[in-house]
């Protein structure tokens, strides 16, 4: 069996060696090259085509986010960030990254970890990183070195339906925050009806995310309130926190520390089923990319329960596994390209948006 190869972008020598010591030293891998900064990092990976790069967020001459925009411009490769940012500035880099086409996201090591737990974990999401067909974004075309996200679209005009739909849900896992920040873009302002989200993303890097895609569209974002009424939230993103569900009881926010589904916490199943409970055929839902199948059967609930349903399509998908087994199951009304799948909503809330005026 070929062995995967490994390219590390990483300025400190340190970090850097030990990377490549925990790669060399199993034989499923082989490190092609090292490089100290973003532009070497771009370099390398033009000449040495390597199956996977993992990529620091903060890097001389170049940043990891600069670098992460050109890479998946003109010669896509998967890419796994390796980063220990905390700060908010540096944070708000790596969802930028992860809108930009990065695949996935590590935390480097403590040091207080127990011995061979992080090498262990870094070894699996490489090899699992590496399996990824990713797709090309043009963001670094269009934006050559560039840190910022490109321009805002302007909402599209309202078409459609007169389904009278009173709350959008939307589920997201691995590629989910460009996916996300595209579907509401892409939607019409003011938006109508309140929009309730989980994205799994790993739990150090989960607490400024609101605040984040507060900033990415027209559409403002906040991270769920315990006992909040949903039409609180009408025309805003209301978001999941880390480690715990979030769900609808008597049209208000419920925060739930429960167990989690299919190793997902919070889980987008117990988000859908708990509003095909609540709205039956007044609620939409969309299953954008992502790993695993949490997500499916609560699609299917909602769609069961008379509510529109979309799961995003394969070809636009950076991990073809959530909205696979919603199609699978039959659990979407319809299967959309990303592009398609704001305007969808758009129309199918333009009953509710005239009920408003």
């Amino acid at each position: 069996m070929a062995r995967i190869r490994v390219l590390i972008v990483e300025d400190s020598m340190t970090i850097r060696c030990r990377l490549q010591e925990i790669l060399d030293n199993d034989p499923g891998f082989e490190v092609v090259g090292a490089a100290r900064d973003g532009k070497e990092g771009i370099e390398l990976c033009e000449r040495l085509r390597p199956d996977i790069v993992t990529m620091d967020m903060m890097l001389p001459l170049m940043t990891g986010l600069s670098a992460t925009e050109y890479i998946m411009a003109h010669c896509p490769t998967p890419i796994l960030i390796v980063s220990s940012s905390v700060n908010r500035g540096e944070v708000f880099k790596t969802y930028e990254a992860l809108a930009a086409g990065t695949v996935e996201v590590l935390e480097k090591p403590t040091g207080n970890e127990p011995e061979g737990e992080w090498e262990s974990r870094f070894l699996s999401m490489v090899r699992l990183v590496s399996r990824i067909r990713v797709i090309t974004h043009p963001r670094g075309r269009l934006h050559p070195g560039s840190d910022e996200f490109p321009a805002r679209r302007p909402p599209p005009e309202i078409r459609g339906s007169s389904a009278r739909i009173e709350v959008l849900a939307i589920g997201a896992s691995t590629g989910g925050p460009g996916a996300i920040v595209e579907v509401l873009r892409s939607l019409p302002t003011p938006f109508p009806v309140p929009i309730l989200l989980v994205l799994h993303i790993h739990e150090m890097f989960a607490p400024a995310f609101a605040e984040w895609l507060d900033g990415q569209s027209s559409i403002r974002a906040a991270f769920a309130r315990d006992g909040d009424p949903v039409s609180l939230h009408t025309g805003r993103v209301v978001m999941a926190p880390a480690n715990r569900h979030m769900l609808v009881r008597n049209r208000r926010l419920v925060l739930d520390g429960g167990p989690p589904r299919f190793s997902c916490l919070p889980s987008v199943d117990v988000l859908f089923e708990s509003i095909a409970a609540e709205y039956g055929g007044r609620a939409a839902a969309a299953l954008l990319t992502g790993m695993g199948r949490d997500g499916a059967s609560g699609l299917l609930a909602i769609r069961q329960a008379g509510g529109f349903t979309v799961a995003q399509d394969e070809e636009t998908s950076v991990i073809y596994g959530m909205p696979r087994e919603a199609a699978r199951l039959g659990a979407a009304t319809r299967i959309l390209p990303l592009g398609e799948i704001g305007p969808a909503f758009a129309g199918a809330t333009v009953g509710r948006e005239r009920d408003l005026v």
